[in-house]
């Protein structure tokens, strides 16, 4: 397991090139004290590893920028592509909290490229807002914040880059406007906007950590929810804090979201190897807030339904 004696990791993502895994992930001082101040503090660390298990840590690659930068608080969850030409494009989250003492912050995401996967530089011309006419912003409601993190950039079967966002639809009961926010690119510069590819009122105040992932024969997407924003209907549904997963056919279905994983266990990432799919994931204390580290790999199968099997939806 990752898990530095100076630091606490959290979320993560990975990308292979060859024989090699690379891991980016959200890190902080202990010496912090009290866990919730790290995602104040947050950096992006590295690590590689040939086997998911045993990793080799390399340091820092993305700090925040300067007093006002769009990430001049911390530099938070992100994915990695590569480009067309051949550079390795980073889209992270950019996180400025308007005062020390108060929960608001407004989120945008931003990228950085880097030709080895080691060495990263900031692209300032790339900055993806949320858009008002379809999403929260800061202000518009009672919620502390502008949510618009963790993007998961792939290409699609129309040729075009998709993004997929943590957001948060403009309208609907307050503690039920999660969403899946959505953007896309021809060339990985310039994107667009467009409303969210769910509806609110699916019992989340948001998803976090959001992946899209096919599985064998099984289009999903992975996404992660605490207590404190999941529905008293999800809950008695059986719902939990952790990872969560819900078929993607020709739309994105949460009425059929499901928990997979222990419920420890949180911002899930379905990761491809020889040997099938592994699902890894930061585990979570049983405060609900202190990270743990970074998990071993487990078979995505055994954690989940039975392969080949039906979905089976709750009874939310």
């Amino acid at each position: 397991m990752l898990n530095p004696a100076d630091r606490w990791v959290w979320d993560f993502w990975h990308v292979q090139d060859g024989s090699t895994h690379h891991l980016f992930y959200l890190q902080a001082p202990r010496s912090l004290g009290d866990p919730h101040l790290r995602h104040r503090n947050a950096t992006i660390g590295h690590a590689t590893s040939k086997d998911l298990v045993n990793w080799t840590e390399l340091g820092t690659v993305l700090r925040p920028g300067g007093p006002d930068a769009p990430d001049a608080t911390a530099t938070w969850t992100g994915c990695v592509v590569r480009a067309d030409d051949g550079q390795w494009r980073m889209f992270y989250t950019g996180a400025r909290f308007l005062s020390p003492g108060a929960d608001g912050n407004v989120e945008v995401i931003l990228v950085a490229v880097s030709d080895d996967l080691h060495h990263w530089r900031k692209d300032s011309s790339v900055v993806v807002r949320a858009d008002e006419r379809w999403y929260e912003t800061l202000g518009s409601s009672s919620w502390p914040e502008e949510a618009w993190r963790d993007p998961w950039v792939y290409r699609g079967d129309d040729g075009q880059w998709h993004m997929l966002v943590t957001a948060r639809a403009r309208h609907g009961d307050i503690d039920g406007r999660g969403v899946i926010g959505h953007a896309t690119s021809d060339d990985l510069h310039t994107w667009n906007v467009h409303p969210p590819l769910t509806a609110p009122g699916q019992g989340f105040a948001h998803l976090e950590v959001v992946q899209r992932a096919t599985v064998g024969e099984r289009s999903m997407v992975l996404f992660s929810a605490h207590s404190a924003v999941i529905s008293p209907d999800r809950i008695s549904a059986g719902g939990r804090t952790g990872v969560w997963i819900a078929p993607w056919k020709n739309t994105i279905d949460l009425s059929e979201a499901q928990n997979v994983g222990a419920s420890d266990l949180y911002s899930g990432r379905i990761v491809s190897t020889s040997d099938g799919p592994r699902l890894l994931g930061f585990l979570l204390d049983t405060d609900g807030a202190t990270p743990l580290g970074i998990s071993d790999p487990e078979d995505f199968d055994r954690a989940t339904i039975a392969s080949g099997s039906e979905w089976t939806p709750t009874s939310f």
